[in-house]
C-alpha cells in the first residue's frame, strides 16, 4: 500500500477514535427546551429516583416552565397535551420481577396503523408483549397519511421543533403525535413534506431522505421529550442510521448512554445509494464514510451496513437465519461485514399474536374451535371454505392452501412448475396473494383450467386468509429463503399442517415428520427443487388418506405448540439486560 494511502487511513481512524461531532444546534436546542410528557400516557419525564429527590417546589415550577414554553411552541389550533383525551387500554401488572428496562422501537411500520409484511406484525406484537416482561415501551413511526383516520383523530400533540438534517444546514419541522394502546405508548414523527404519500414506501429515490430524516427525527423526538431510553431497538434498513447518529451527532447528549440493537428482518433490502446523496440528506460527518461503516462498491452508501456497524448488538428472525446470512449464498454480498460481526449477531424467532390469530375467538371464522373439537370444526370450516370459493364441496378433499405475497423469493415458480401434479380429483388449492404479475397470471391460468379444484384470489384480504387457515388441510411455503415467516405459525395455530422448505425461520420451527416413531408437525425438504416439493407433497397426502389418525394427532401437536410471542419476549429481555 503507498505511504500517503496509508496515513489517510490511519488519519481516518484517529478521527473515528477522537470525540464526536457534538449535536447539530437546533438539536440541542430540542434538547434544552424539552417538554414533560403528558401524565395520562403514563410516560415519566425523567427517572423515578431523580425525581424524588428534587424538591417540590422546584419541581413545581419547573412544570410550569415547561408548560408554558410548550403552548409557545404548539402551532395554533394544536390540542394541548393535559386536556386532549387519550385512549389507553387497562395495563396488565408485569408477569415477572426481572429488573425494569425502558425500550424504543424505531421501526417504518406496524400494525394496525401501516403495515405491508411481518415488520408491521412484529413491531406491534414484541412491544405489547414486552409490556409483560417489565419493560416500559415506546415505539416511534412515521406519521403517514395513510393511516386510518380513526388513529389519527385520537392521536395528542405533544410538541414540535425545527432540526438541522443536510449537510448545507437545511431544517426541517418534526412534529410529535402520541397514541397510547395497550400500555405501550406510540409517538409519531410528523412532517407533510416526507410523510404525505398514499403509501409507506415509494421509490428509493424518495425513500433515501425520507429514513434520513427520520432515523434523526426519533432521536431528536426522545431527546425533545426527555424519555432517555436503556435500550433503542432499530429495525431494518429504514431505521439503521440510528446507531450512526448516535454515536456521532448524538454523543454528547444523553441519548448516548442508550444501547442499540439492529433487527434484520429481512437483508435483501439495505438502503443503498450513492454516497454524495446520502452523505448530503444525513448530515453525517465523512469519516462514518469508509469502507468498514457506510461505503460499499467505493462509491456508493450502505445505510444498513453502517447500522450494523455502529449498533452494540444484532439481532435476526431466526438462528438459522443469522447463520445463512453469513453465507454468500443468503449474505446480499454483506456476509463478509457480518462474519466480521459475528460475535454481536444472534436470531431469535418471532412468534404470532394470540389476541389475533386464535381460533377459538377469532371472528373471521365461521365455526369458532379449540384442539379438543379441531377434527370436526375443521371439517366444518372446510365446507364453508370451498363453498365461498366455488370449489367442489367435499370433505374427503385434501385442501391446501398458499398465503404469500407472489414473489420469487415465496418459491412460487417451484409451484408453478408442478402444480399439474399437485392438482387430481382428492386434492384442492387455495391461493391468496399479489405480486409479480407473471405467477398472478399464472394462477389465474390454472383456476380456469382446473376450475372447482383451484381457487386463486389475487388480493389481500385479511379475514380470508384466517378463513383459509381454518378450512384448509395443509399449508405450502416453499420458500427460496425466508428470514422467520409467519404464515407457517399460523397454520399451525389452526390446525392446519405446514409443508415448508428447511431454510431460516422455516426450519427452525417446523420438525419434519417421522413415520417411524410418529413425531414432528411439518413436511420439509432441503435443496431449492421443484421434484423434491413435490415430494413432500406426496409424503403429506399419502399419510393424510393412509394413516388419518396420524394426520390428526399432528394437527392437534401444532395446536398445541406454543408458537407465541412469550418465549420471544423473553430472550429480547434477557439480551437488554446483558447489554445494560
Amino acid at each position: 500500500m503507498p505511504a500517503d494511502k496509508s496515513e489517510k487511513t490511519a488519519a481516518v481512524k484517529k478521527t473515528a477514535a477522537e470525540p464526536k461531532t457534538a449535536p447539530v444546534k437546533n438539536v440541542k436546542a430540542a434538547a434544552e427546551t424539552k417538554a414533560a410528557p403528558a401524565k395520562k400516557t403514563k410516560v415519566p419525564a425523567e427517572p423515578k429516583a431523580e425525581a424524588e429527590k428534587k424538591p417540590k417546589a422546584v419541581k413545581a415550577k419547573k412544570t410550569e416552565t415547561v408548560k408554558k414554553a410548550a403552548a409557545e411552541a404548539a402551532p395554533v389550533g394544536a390540542v394541548p397535551v393535559e386536556s386532549a383525551p387519550v385512549e389507553a387500554a387497562p395495563v396488565e401488572e408485569p408477569a415477572e420481577t426481572t429488573p425494569r428496562r425502558s425500550v424504543a422501537f424505531i421501526g417504518s411500520e406496524c400494525y394496525p396503523f401501516v403495515k405491508t409484511g411481518g415488520l408491521g406484525d412484529v413491531m406491534y406484537a414484541l412491544p405489547k408483549a414486552l409490556v409483560k416482561h417489565n419493560c416500559d415501551v415506546k415505539v416511534i413511526l412515521p406519521r403517514y397519511r395513510c393511516i386510518p383516520w380513526e388513529y389519527q383523530q385520537k392521536m395528542v400533540y405533544r410538541g414540535a421543533f425545527g432540526m438541522d438534517l443536510c449537510a448545507d444546514g437545511r431544517s426541517y419541522y418534526v412534529g410529535i403525535m402520541e397514541y397510547v394502546w395497550d400500555g405501550v405508548v406510540y409517538d409519531f414523527i410528523d412532517n407533510e413534506e416526507f410523510f404525505n404519500s398514499g403509501n409507506p414506501y415509494t421509490n428509493l429515490v424518495d425513500d433515501i431522505p425520507k429514513y434520513c430524516y427520520f432515523a434523526k427525527a426519533a432521536l431528536a423526538a426522545l431527546n425533545y421529550m426527555d424519555w432517555i431510553p436503556d435500550i433503542i431497538h432499530c429495525h431494518d434498513w429504514q431505521a439503521a442510521l440510528v446507531p450512526v447518529y448516535l454515536r456521532t451527532l448524538f454523543d454528547n447528549t444523553k441519548l448516548s448512554r442508550a444501547r442499540t440493537i439492529l433487527t434484520i428482518h429481512n437483508l435483501k433490502f439495505q438502503g443503498v445509494y450513492n454516497i454524495p446523496t446520502i452523505k448530503y440528506w444525513s448530515g453525517l460527518p465523512d469519516y462514518v464514510f469508509n469502507k468498514d461503516a457506510l461505503t460499499v462498491n467505493w462509491v456508493d452508501a450502505n445505510m444498513l451496513k453502517g447500522g450494523l456497524t455502529y449498533s452494540n448488538a444484532i439481532t435476526t428472525v431466526s438462528p438459522t437465519y443469522a447463520w445463512e446470512i453469513q453465507t454468500p449464498a443468503y449474505g446480499e454480498n454483506l456476509d463478509p461485514h457480518l462474519r466480521y460481526h459475528a460475535g454481536k449477531l444472534r436470531g431469535i424467532v418471532n412468534g404470532i399474536d394470540y389476541d389475533i390469530w386464535n381460533p377459538q375467538t377469532d371472528k373471521n371464522v365461521p365455526h369458532n374451535y379449540g384442539a379438543d373439537d379441531v377434527l370436526e370444526k375443521k371439517k366444518a370450516n372446510k365446507r364453508a371454505l370451498q363453498e365461498e370459493l366455488g370449489l367442489q364441496v367435499d370433505d374427503g378433499k385434501l385442501v391446501i392452501g398458499l398465503i404469500s405475497r407472489l414473489t420469487d423469493q415465496k418459491g412460487l415458480d417451484l409451484v408453478n412448475a408442478i402444480m399439474p401434479q399437485i392438482v387430481d380429483e382428492y386434492t384442492q388449492v387455495v391461493i391468496l396473494g399479489t405480486g409479480d404479475p407473471m405467477y398472478e397470471n399464472s394462477f389465474r391460468y390454472y383456476e380456469n383450467a382446473y376450475r372447482g379444484s383451484v381457487c386463486s384470489c389475487i388480493m389481500y384480504d385479511e379475514a380470508r386468509s384466517h378463513r383459509i387457515y381454518a378450512g384448509a388441510d395443509a399449508l405450502l411455503v416453499p420458500s427460496r429463503f425466508e428470514p422467520c415467516g409467519l404464515t407457517q405459525l399460523n397454520a399451525m395455530r389452526y390446525g392446519t399442517i405446514p409443508i415448508v422448505r428447511e431454510t431460516g425461520g422455516l426450519k427452525d420451527t417446523v420438525e419434519p415428520y417421522n413415520m417411524f416413531t410418529n413425531t414432528g408437525n411439518g413436511f420439509t425438504f432441503d435443496r431449492y427443487d421443484a421434484g423434491l416439493l413435490l415430494d413432500a407433497i406426496n409424503r403429506a397426502k399419502t399419510l393424510y388418506f393412509e394413516n388419518r389418525w396420524c394426520w390428526d394427532e399432528m394437527v392437534r401437536r401444532d395446536m398445541d405448540k406454543d408458537v407465541s410471542w412469550d418465549s420471544s419476549a423473553a430472550q429480547y429481555k434477557e439480551l437488554y439486560l446483558q447489554l445494560t
